[in-house]
């Protein structure tokens, strides 16, 4: 199987996972013209609340879980502050923020020379 197809089905999933939970500002970060980039893609997004950061973590998870034959990812990070929850796929690599956290952290600053796409949501 092509390996971009994979990284593409699973970005659809995550968005998904994202959308089902109403997540805001979602943008993909495509890293992989990016030098020493640990990935090939960000998702990064916003959950208003620690209840809603954790949600969309858990929806994430499940949609990817039933859509990619059960593949779970390699490591999480944060669901217990639910402040900023780190989903890494390995290809993938989610960042579901609290708005405050996300302007904090500034990943888009950090991966400047990344490509950004910004998904529309129907919300």
């Amino acid at each position: 199987m092509n390996k971009e197809i994979t990284s593409n089905e699973l970005l659809s999933n995550i968005i998904a996972g994202i959308e089902k939970v109403k997540g805001k500002d979602i943008t993909i970060l495509d890293l992989r013209e990016v030098e020493s980039a640990v990935c090939e893609y960000f998702v990064i997004c916003n959950g208003n609340t620690n209840t809603q950061v954790a949600a969309i973590s858990g929806s994430v998870q499940k949609v990817v879980s039933q859509a990619e034959g059960h593949q779970k990812p390699w490591h999480v990070e944060g669901e217990m502050n639910a402040e900023w929850v780190l989903i890494d796929y390995v290809d993938v690599v989610v960042h579901i923020f609290q708005p405050q956290v996300r302007e904090h952290y500034d990943l888009e600053g950090l991966w400047g020379d990344a490509k950004f796409i910004n998904v529309e949501t129907q919300y």
